[in-house]
């Protein structure tokens, strides 16, 4: 038995349940593209509709490690969402980022500004 699962079984069922929790909740945090798209219940066809792109467009878009800003604020956008850069340091809080999107202008002069944050 590894200490790992000896640990485990030496914590309180509600003290389990509290850990698995944090861990969901530390995994929903950083996620692809494509697990997303999958939480947000969402098909490559449906997003491909929503983006007039093909379903194979899609597909590549999910395996791309390197998007530009644009592309990624309108693939956001077609989840629902907005997308927000957030800069962070060690030494201060984590810094929004403005003037980045073609989005973020718009929503200055509406006055509105909801954020889904995606870290840069």
């Amino acid at each position: 038995m590894s200490n790992l699962e000896r640990i485990r079984k030496e914590l309180s069922p509600a003290r389990r349940k509290k850990v698995a929790a944090r861990a969901a909740q530390l995994i929903a945090e950083e996620m692809t593209l494509q697990e997303l798209r999958h939480a947000r219940q969402l098909t490559q066809v449906r997003m491909a509709k929503a983006l007039g792109i093909g379903q194979d467009g899609i597909s590549k878009l999910e395996k791309r490690s390197d998007l530009l800003l644009s592309t990624l604020r309108k693939t956001v956008e077609a989840m629902g969402g907005t997308l927000c850069l957030v800069a962070e340091f060690p030494d201060r809080d984590p810094v929004i980022l403005s003037g980045i999107s073609d989005s973020e202008s718009d929503s200055h002069k509406s006055g509105g500004r909801k954020h889904a944050h995606a870290n840069a």
